[in-house]
């Protein structure tokens, strides 16, 4: 009378089998394959394998392949994504952005526009534009009352001369109230001169004048 097989000593003699073969421990469709097949031919014959026990183990097959697959195409996905964020950020090429920084340029039309934002209400906003290489004064302006939140401004007449030789300005922002005055930072819209990626690979990055890269994910407005 032949002896059954223990089916558990087979089961691991074949997963050991699988493991040193791909030199690692991690196993594929095929190795699954090759254990229910082994499980199948050292099983019990006085004992077999009941009918839920092989479909459920099929069913983990499948599982497990859906699960490989599904992280193929994510994978793909992933990519295609990345390259499709820096097809859209490069449509900003040549436009501005509004980034953190006192340094900007007056564009085409001879303006310079930028934003604020005060934690609390002011009873004013003074602006001040100032040549980046000389210091000299050029321009200021006093906003009325703000609320609490974002603040734009804007200098709509640049001298030409700072329009034509692209002259950085320096942008500098006080909010005024009865107590104290409290500088602030401002973000300007400068313009992007290129679009990468980061040494990761993972984001898409602007290279913004005067302000260096960016990230693309952290602008919220443009020009």
């Amino acid at each position: 009378m032949t002896t059954p097989v223990d089916t558990s000593y087979a089961t691991g003699l074949a997963l050991q089998s699988a493991s040193q073969s791909k030199g690692s421990s991690n196993l594929g469709q095929e190795d699954f394959l090759t254990l229910l097949t082994t499980q199948l031919q050292n099983q019990d014959p006085f004992q077999p394998m009941e009918n839920g026990e092989f479909l459920a183990q099929m069913a983990q097959f499948s599982t497990v392949s859906g699960i490989e697959q599904l992280n193929t195409t994510l994978s793909g996905i992933g990519e295609g994504m990345g390259s499709f964020r820096t097809a859209t950020a490069a449509s900003l090429i040549g436009r501005s952005v509004l980034v953190p920084g006192t340094l900007a340029r007056a564009d085409a039309s001879g303006s310079v526009h930028g934003a604020a934002t005060l934690a609390d209400p002011a009873e004013a906003v003074v602006v001040t534009y100032s040549n980046s290489v000389t210091g000299q004064l050029l321009h200021s302006q006093t906003l009325g009352a703000q609320q609490a939140g974002q603040v734009g401004f804007g200098w709509d007449e640049v001298p030409s001369s700072l329009v034509s030789s692209r002259v950085p300005i320096r942008v500098s922002v006080t909010a005024t109230s009865a107590d104290a005055s409290v500088p602030l930072s401002p973000s300007v819209y400068a313009r992007v001169l290129s679009v990468g990626t980061s040494a990761d690979g993972q984001s898409t990055m602007l290279e913004v004048e005067d302000q260096g890269s960016v990230p693309a994910d952290t602008i919220t407005s443009f020009r």
